[in-house]
């Protein structure tokens, strides 16, 4: 036991990989070309981060994901193999470069029929499947777009995941940026106001980590 979280080392990160990460090849192989194709690819999320979500995915039993930017698809492969046969996963980005390759994996692990991507912005999509009556119909929702509407990715989310369901907002900590009051850039501050308002959103129950680039998860009542 501990009073304080352990400072993570590089040595500990790959400790930590070869003895909790269980990985398909294929899933390894889409991370390594993300890597070597998009100079965006620390967008990605960790392996450990995806082997989390596998994990409270099929602690919660979900069945229906939502997923707000899904760039090459490597978060969406985790929470589709979390899923039983009749789970789906419904994916919201703008970027055909990026979605291009996740679809090209999606095939290859044989997982296109569980994962739908809506190609728009996503404001558009979420309206979209609100207007189509899809309220109080997820079980989980992964927010990891651009940082200036993550509030109102949160505000719609609440609105499409059911009660007990989660909502986890990806980058909360960015990169530790959001406890320097000279960092006035308008990502960070946007993850820092939103940040403040989950803090005090008294429609759920909160939980931060410190794991990747900071994760926060909100369940809601």
């Amino acid at each position: 036991m501990s009073a304080h979280t352990l400072q993570i080392t590089p040595e500990l990160i790959n400790y930590l990989h070869e003895h909790s990460i269980q990985e398909p090849d294929l899933l390894k192989a889409l991370r390594e070309e993300t890597v070597k194709t998009f100079e965006a690819a620390p967008m990605q999320i960790s392996p450990e981060q995806g082997q989390f979500f596998r994990f409270l995915l099929q602690t919660m039993n979900a069945k229906n994901v939502l997923e707000i930017g899904t760039f090459t698809g490597y978060s969406a492969i985790c929470m589709a193999l979390a899923l039983p046969d009749d789970g789906h996963v419904t994916c919201c980005d703008l970027s055909y470069d990026w979605t291009r390759m996740a679809v090209k994996y999606w095939e290859l692990m044989h997982l296109n029929k569980k994962i739908t991507l809506h190609l728009a912005p996503a404001i558009n999509t979420l309206q979209s499947l609100i207007d189509n009556n899809q309220q109080n119909t997820y079980d989980f929702a992964f927010i990891d777009a651009d940082k200036p509407n993550y509030s109102n990715y949160y505000e719609y989310s609440l609105q499409l995941v059911r009660s007990g369901g989660v909502i986890a907002i990806d980058n909360v900590l960015w990169g530790g940026e959001v406890i320097n009051p000279e960092n006035q850039n308008k990502n960070t501050l946007a993850i820092h106001e939103l940040n403040n308002k989950i803090a005090q959103d008294d429609r759920v129950t909160i939980c931060m980590l410190p794991i990747g680039d900071g994760l926060t998860l909100a369940r809601r009542k």
